[in-house]
């Protein structure tokens, strides 16, 4: 038995040495997943790092770019991740109440003045630890990127909070965000962003909350006639990936890719707010919807209506974020 064991071991030992080259030269293939467009600001993140990262790592990084929830959808990419189908994400900030409460500050309506006092707030020490807040899930937070601000759409002119009474309003699966309608006496129902166009075509729903790039690319503002400027809330998102994916990568690979998404960051959140300019004077172009701007004592009375709201999540969020973030519009 002795010999024949030995010569098993010999045999395990030659395989594994002609097979491990040929892994060692396959390349780390990283499959970025995402449910918006190509030509929007997460798409145009996700291929610049793409670039980027096989330029930096030829023949050993590779990434692969899926839009429009080509691969994974809203409700199945975060469970793709943890289970290494895909290796990195940028979900809406919407989307993690389920793994950290405390980035339910984001979708507080009104808490922030405008993209830059979000962008201040998520460079501070507060924003920065909740990139880190999910590591006991699995989640590591890489870097936030921003897709302007959210103005609520709807086929009836939208002045006054109460103007929403009764509508049917699209909304991501966000605690926050349902409440945020019911307080408007709307009617919230959860839809994954793929489905948007086709239910406000079909009256399923009425409205929805998207900033002007998420509008056009989606053509949304072919079925809806009013667009009312609120700027209640950013659409951002939080590049993510699997605690046991990056930990597992090289150093050298693990720390080039860092600093790729540092340079990338500062580039998507700059086109952001041009490419929403932008797509703003395409929709004003096509002539199908109105855009309609708030007076200060109008937003003012929309925020003294969601004050409330800000309340009833301030046990799970923490009065101490919600005070950095209001500190931040100064």
């Amino acid at each position: 038995m002795k010999p024949f064991f030995m010569k098993a071991l010999s045999v395990v030992a030659l395989g594994c040495a002609l097979v491990s080259p040929s892994f060692a030269d396959e390349p780390i293939v990283i499959k970025f997943s995402h449910v918006v467009a190509s030509d929007t600001p997460k798409g145009k993140g996700a291929d610049l790092f793409k670039k980027l990262a096989e330029e930096k790592f030829p023949g050993r990084v590779k990434v692969e770019t899926y839009p429009n929830s080509s691969l994974y959808g809203d409700g199945k990419e975060m469970e793709a991740l943890l289970t290494g189908n895909v290796q990195m994400l940028a979900p809406s900030l919407a989307k993690f109440s389920k793994y950290q409460k405390k980035i339910q500050i984001f979708d507080l309506p009104f808490l922030f003045e405008d993209i830059a006092a979000v962008e201040k707030f998520q460079i501070s020490d507060k924003g920065k630890e909740l990139l880190n807040s999910m590591r006991d899930k699995g989640i590591i937070g890489l870097a936030y990127w921003n897709n302007d601000v959210k103005h609520m759409s709807a086929n009836k002119p939208l002045r006054k909070p109460s103007d929403a009474r009764g509508l049917k309003f699209r909304v991501q699966a966000s605690d926050v965000l349902d409440a945020q309608f019911k307080r408007l006496t709307a009617i919230p129902r959860k839809m994954a962003f793929a489905e948007v166009y086709q239910g406000l075509q079909s009256g399923v729903v009425d409205g929805t909350e998207n900033p002007y790039s998420n509008v056009y690319s989606q053509k949304m503002h072919e079925v809806q006639k009013y667009i009312t400027e609120t700027g209640h809330a950013p659409l951002g998102y939080m590049v993510i990936t699997s605690d046991k994916f990056w930990s597992g990568l090289p150093d050298d690979i693990r720390k080039g890719l860092e600093e790729i998404l540092a340079d990338v960051t500062v580039k998507v959140n700059q086109e952001a707010q041009a490419l929403n300019q932008r797509e703003k004077d395409r929709i004003i172009k096509a002539g199908t919807t109105e855009i309609l701007t708030l007076t200060d004592a109008e937003k003012d009375e929309w925020r003294k209506a969601m004050v409330p709201v800000w309340k009833k999540f301030e046990g799970e969020i923490g009065t101490d974020l919600i005070e950095a973030a209001q500190k931040s519009n100064n």
